[in-house]
């Protein structure tokens, strides 16, 4: 029984190198990679809707307002999520998510209070918030998570969602009138995206009950 188990648990040398290219891809390390780097880049295999030849506009325009301007922004999401679904299938079936798992959870269990099957899901949230929200509610509906773990893996992601992408470009209008490094701030950001999440980790521990 004891080998059986060790057997099911056991990650294949393929799992630890998805997860590493995984790891790649949805951090943004290979984002302004030349020589054809880039492919290895989530925002790159994403790519992005053409403009009309007479606007710099997309296939939802400029100026639009209420319910249909909102469906067409959700339109635009889908892609994204679509792509980011994929790959964790194919990181699966590789044994990626084993890997993290047994790589990840003596990190993020003491840290977040989370598995280390987050570790993908983690990473691809600081580049991409809808990739990282979908990967989180496949991770809950396949029941790898608790109800508890996704409020806390939630208010990780809440605080400061996408915050690489988010920084490096909204963010990049402040840099001029910094007075100390821009990797400081990122990094108060980002400790206070672990500082948010380990408050539900409390609240959670106090008041909600895992189900049965």
């Amino acid at each position: 029984m004891d080998k059986v188990k060790e057997t099911l648990n056991k990650v294949p040398l393929s799992g630890y190198i998805v997860l590493v290219i995984a790891i790649a891809i949805f951090s943004g390390l290979f984002a302004n990679a030349g020589h054809g780097l880039n492919i290895f880049d989530f925002d790159t295999l994403n790519g992005k809707f053409g403009t009309m030849k007479s606007a710099k506009a997309t296939f939802s325009g400029q100026g639009g307002s209420g319910a249909r301007d909102g469906f067409l922004f959700a339109f635009g999401l889908a892609p994204g999520v679509m792509l980011a679904m994929g790959l964790i299938e194919v990181v699966e079936h590789y044994g990626g998510l084993k890997a993290a798992q047994k790589l990840m959870t003596p990190i993020l269990r003491p840290i977040l209070g989370i598995p280390g099957i987050c570790g993908i899901a983690l990473v691809s949230s600081l580049q991409s918030t809808d990739a990282g929200a979908g990967m989180t509610r496949q991770l809950h509906l396949e029941k790898q998570i608790t109800d508890n773990e996704l409020l806390i893996f939630s208010a990780f992601q809440f605080t400061a969602g996408g915050l690489i992408t988010n920084y490096l470009s909204s963010g990049s209008a402040l840099f001029g009138f910094l007075t100390v490094p821009i990797s400081i701030p990122l990094a108060v950001l980002f400790v206070m995206k672990i500082f948010g999440a380990n408050m539900m980790r409390i609240y959670v521990k106090m008041f909600c009950k895992e189900a049965a």
